[in-house]
């Protein structure tokens, strides 16, 4: 009998850990399609813009959790490009969670898709510390959205981190001032299938990419295979 109820035990424990990893696998292939979609909608995210981020976060439905006062929660993807100045092809996904900020109507009251560009070193080397208060720790600002991006502000230019909401079919920069981004290393663990930290997966080498991370990658791929952001010397 306690044989048999060890068995139990064991066969109930690697359910649950299954369980645990195809959720955080299905929020990577979510972030997959919600990326693709949105780079073919005509009136996206400018194309001298993708070239030029050095990470790219997507966060699918994104939830409110006190409509009207403020307060969203969303988990979610950063893909980065390898190489010491992010200039290398797109590498391995590390998993990501969202939260805090008061964003009013601009996100009304229904489940939102997030796609944040991460611009520069600094903002990246931001995101792999503990939390980010964007705004506060890395500057942010809606991202503009079109193929001329002549008309955008220098406020928005120098951002580290330029952010974009889909909800309803509708795509638009949207302000993220006083949310935290953070990495979600137990997420990235059950992906992964062993301990490893944001910070493992973008800066080391040999990470290979997960089937669940695979669509994700190959629409930045395709879409912005180069950086071509011009590297400020330190």
């Amino acid at each position: 009998m306690i044989r048999f109820m060890t068995v139990v035990v064991c066969l109930v424990l690697a359910s649950t850990g299954l369980r645990a990893a195809n959720k955080e696998e299905g929020r990577l292939q979510d972030a997959g399609v919600v990326i693709e979609e949105i780079l073919a909608i005509d009136d996206n995210i400018p194309q001298d813009l993708l070239d030029k981020a050095e990470c790219v976060i997507v966060i699918p439905s994104m939830l409110k959790v006190a409509l009207g006062i403020g307060g969203s929660y969303g988990r979610g993807a950063m893909v980065c490009r390898t190489g010491l100045g992010y200039d290398g092809p797109w590498g391995a996904p590390a998993m990501y969670a969202l939260d805090g900020g008061s964003f009013g109507l601009q996100l009304g009251g229904q489940a939102t898709d997030l796609v944040l560009l991460v611009m520069n070193e600094r903002g990246v080397k931001a995101l792999l510390n503990n939390k980010v208060k964007l705004g506060g720790s890395a500057s942010a600002a809606a991202g503009p959205k079109g193929r001329d991006v002549s008309a955008s502000t220098d406020a928005t230019m120098r951002a580290e981190i330029l952010s974009y909401s889909r909800s309803r079919g509708l795509f638009a920069g949207v302000s993220l001032e006083g949310a935290s981004l953070r990495p979600d290393n137990e997420a990235s663990r059950e992906v992964y299938g062993r301990p490893i930290t944001a910070r493992m997966i973008v800066t080391g080498t040999g990470i290979a990419v997960p089937a669940a991370g695979r669509r994700f990658v190959d629409a930045l791929t395709k879409s912005a295979p180069r950086n071509t952001s011009q590297k400020a010397t330190n």
